[in-house]
């Protein structure tokens, strides 16, 4: 592994990480679709360059890879937004433990994993804009009912959580890293 660079030295300067130059103040949903924005930005930022390397495991035997949290959060995509917000009958594309037992070494499997996030985060972003408020609501066997505003929120949790993971991964990858 080569030396890595540390988190200061990943940028030029102050602005020169694009993906926080949203809005800090005024409406509250141009706030939260930016700040979800910046969590689905920074794992691909976390995963770019990558091709089979995506499946390796961060610590054995834990089955979790950059692949695996790929297909996980097209499925939790997938789950609120379709399958919750707009009460579409979509199943799960991945099950819970083929997310990441599943994540192989295989190009297809990678574009597909890639592919299917990409689409489940355009259909999720028509949404958001296509709703007209955010107390558009839903029913979630898990939940009960939840509002666009808690699934936005329950999002940004989610991708928080999980590009923590891809920080270690990446790291243990080839030494990448960064915020």
């Amino acid at each position: 592994m080569s030396d890595p660079a540390r988190r200061a030295e990943l940028f030029d300067g102050a602005d020169s990480d694009r993906r926080f130059t949203g809005p800090t103040t005024g409406d509250e949903r141009r706030m939260l679709i930016d700040v979800l924005r910046v969590q689905r930005t920074t794992l691909q930022l976390k995963c770019s360059g990558l091709g089979s390397e995506l499946c390796l495991r961060s610590v054995e035997p834990s089955t979790l890879s950059l692949l695996g949290l790929v297909r996980h959060l097209a499925d939790v995509e997938r789950r609120w937004f379709r399958r919750v917000l707009a009460a579409q009958d979509a199943p799960a594309l991945f099950s819970s433990t083929a997310d990441f037992d599943g994540a192989t070494d295989d190009p297809g499997l990678v574009a597909e994993a890639w592919e299917t996030w990409r689409t489940e985060v355009a259909f999720a972003e028509r949404f958001v804009t296509d709703a007209p408020d955010l107390d558009v609501a839903g029913e979630d066997s898990w939940r009960g009912t939840v509002s666009l505003r808690w699934v936005l929120i329950h999002m940004i949790e989610e991708y928080a959580r999980h590009n923590g993971h891809a920080d270690l991964l990446r790291e243990r990858i080839d030494g990448a890293v960064g915020v």
